[in-house]
C-alpha cells in the first residue's frame, strides 16, 4: 500500500512516527509523513524517510486550520494514497475529513489523547466530542494508545471498533547502563550521596512544572532535578520562563536545565528517579523509557500514567496539581535506595512484557493492514 502518516509538527513526527513508519516500509509500504517542517525531521529524512511539509497548527484557529485543510487536500490528491493514518487531535480530525473529501479508500487514526478529556471550558469540551463522534463515522481503523480511551471510543459511540495498541520503546535503546551513569553524572556535576530526579517533557504548563519547582524546595538537599526539554514554537499557553527563574534563583545547584538532548537514554540510565506530574497525557513515551532504564516513576493519577505505573510496585502516584503530595511521594523515593532499586526493577520487567516497540510496531502494522483486500 502507499500510506500517508499525518501529524502535527516535527517533535510529533520524530518522536511517535519515525518507528511505525521504518516498520511499514520494512513489510515493503510506501510510507511518507505528512507535518509542519522543523529541525527535527531531519533524522526521519535522513533514514531515507519522505516527509511532505503543509502548515499545521496547533491552535484553534478557523484561518490556520483551513489554510491547513486546503494543503492537506491537495497533498492527498497529489499523492493519491491506499491509506490515511492521522495522528494527534486536531491534525487528525482534519486529515480525516480530508481523506473522506478526497475519497481514499481507507482512513486510519490514532488517538494520542482525547480533546475532550482535556483541561478547559464545557463548550470547548462538548464541541470536540462532536467532531470526535463525526470524525469516527469516517474511520474505518481507530486505535488509541491507551486502553481507558479505547473503552471511552466505544462508550461514547465514536467508533465501536476502537482498540487500544500501546506504546513502545526499543529495549536495546533504553536499559541500565553504568558507563553512562558515571559518565553524565561527573559530566554534569552530581556528587557523592546525591539523588538525581529527572523529567523530560515539553516546558509547557500542563506538564505540571510549577508544582514540581515546588516540590523541590521541600526535598532534601541531596535532592537534584534534572529537566530535559524545551517549549516547542507551537506550544500555547503560559510561558514559564519567569517561573523557571525564579526557581533556579531559589533552588542554585539543585536544579539543571538540560535542554532538548537525543540521548534521553543516556541521561535516564544516570537519574535515580523519574517524575512526570502531568495534568493531561495519553500513553507517556517518556514513561515507558524510564521503565525500561529501570527508574522508579512518580507521576499523576491521570489516563495514561495511571495504566502504566502500578502504584506501591513500580512507582508512586499523586494527584495532578498537587505539590505537597508529589513532594511527599518524590522524597519517600529520595530517602529509599532499597524502595528506588525495588521499584526500578518491577517496573522495568513491567515495561519488557508489556511496552516494547518490536511488539506494538507488530500489533499496529497488523491492525493497519491486515484487513486489507
Amino acid at each position: 500500500m502507499k500510506i500517508l502518516e499525518i501529524t502535527n509538527v516535527d517533535f510529533s513526527m520524530r518522536q511517535f512516527l519515525f518507528p511505525l513508519m521504518q516498520a511499514l516500509r520494512a513489510e515493503g509500504h510506501d510510507v511518507a509523513g505528512v507535518c509542519a517542517d522543523g529541525p527535527l525531521l531531519a533524522p526521519v529524512r535522513a533514514d531515507g524517510l519522505r516527509v511532505v511539509c503543509v502548515p499545521m497548527s496547533r491552535t484553534l484557529s478557523p484561518v490556520a486550520q483551513w489554510r491547513a485543510w486546503r494543503a492537506l487536500v491537495r497533498v492527498i490528491r497529489a499523492e493519491q494514497p491506499d491509506m490515511v493514518h492521522a495522528h494527534m487531535p486536531i491534525s487528525g480530525l482534519l486529515a480525516r475529513f480530508a481523506a473522506w473529501w478526497c475519497g481514499v479508500p481507507r482512513i486510519a487514526y490514532t488517538c494520542h489523547g482525547f480533546l475532550f478529556n482535556q483541561p478547559g471550558s464545557r463548550v470547548r469540551r462538548v464541541a470536540a466530542l462532536v467532531l470526535e463522534w463525526l470524525a469516527g463515522r469516517v474511520t474505518d481503523i481507530y486505535l488509541t494508545v491507551s486502553e481507558e480511551e479505547a473503552r471511552d471510543a466505544r462508550r461514547l459511540g465514536i467508533h465501536r471498533h476502537a482498540t487500544a495498541i500501546g506504546n513502545g520503546r526499543d529495549p536495546a535503546t533504553f536499559h541500565p547502563d553504568l558507563q553512562a551513569r558515571a559518565r553524565l553524572r561527573a559530566a554534569l556535576g552530581v556528587g557523592e550521596g546525591q539523588v538525581v530526579i529527572l523529567a523530560v517533557s515539553r516546558l509547557v504548563r500542563a506538564k505540571g512544572y510549577p508544582e514540581l519547582l515546588a516540590a523541590m524546595e521541600r526535598m532534601p538537599d541531596n535532592a537534584v532535578l534534572w529537566i530535559v526539554g524545551e517549549r516547542l514554537p507551537s506550544d500555547r499557553g503560559a510561558d514559564l520562563a519567569a517561573c523557571f527563574a525564579a526557581a533556579r534563583a531559589r533552588l542554585g545547584a539543585r536544579l539543571v536545565f538540560v535542554g532538548y538532548r537525543e540521548d534521553v537514554a543516556a541521561l535516564m540510565a544516570a537519574a535515580d528517579i523519574f517524575t512526570l506530574p502531568s495534568h493531561f497525557e495519553g500513553l507517556p513515551m517518556s514513561v515507558i523509557e524510564a521503565m525500561l532504564c529501570g527508574l522508579p516513576v512518580v507521576s499523576t493519577t491521570i489516563r495514561g500514567p495511571r495504566e502504566q505505573v502500578v502504584a506501591g510496585e513500580t512507582g508512586l502516584l499523586v494527584a495532578p496539581g498537587n505539590a505537597a503530595a508529589l513532594a511527599t511521594a518524590l522524597g519517600r523515593l529520595v530517602q529509599d535506595a532499597a524502595l528506588r532499586e525495588r521499584m526500578g526493577a518491577a517496573g522495568r520487567t513491567r515495561a519488557l512484557a508489556r511496552y516494547t516497540q518490536a511488539a506494538v510496531m507488530a500489533r499496529v502494522t497488523a491492525l493497519l493492514t491486515g484487513r486489507w483486500p
